[in-house]
C-alpha cells in the first residue's frame, strides 16, 4: 500500500541528510500517517481511513461527512 494520505494527498518527500562536515546522502520524508476508524451516522457504518494527522486536523474542523463528500467529488471510493 502506498505511503499517501487519502485527504490531503501527502507522500513521502526526497531529501537529504546533510553531516557536520556538509556531506549529502539522499534521504526520505515520511509523512505521518495513521489509521482510523470514523463512525458514519448518515450512512451507519464505519470507515477506515489512513490519514495524515493534518487531515485529522481537518476532519476535527470540517466534519467526517463534509470530508467524504469532498473525497467522493474527487473519485476516491470510500
Amino acid at each position: 500500500m502506498a505511503r499517501v494520505c487519502v485527504v490531503t494527498g501527502k507522500k513521502p518527500m526526497v531529501g537529504n541528510n546533510v553531516s557536520h562536515a556538509n556531506n549529502r546522502t539522499k534521504r526520505r520524508f515520511l509523512p505521518n500517517l495513521q489509521y482510523r476508524r470514523f463512525w458514519v451516522e448518515s450512512e451507519n457504518r464505519w470507515i477506515r481511513l489512513r490519514l495524515s494527522t493534518a487531515a485529522l486536523r481537518t476532519i476535527d474542523k470540517n466534519g467526517i461527512d463534509a470530508v467524504l463528500v469532498d473525497l467522493r467529488a474527487n473519485g476516491v471510493a470510500v
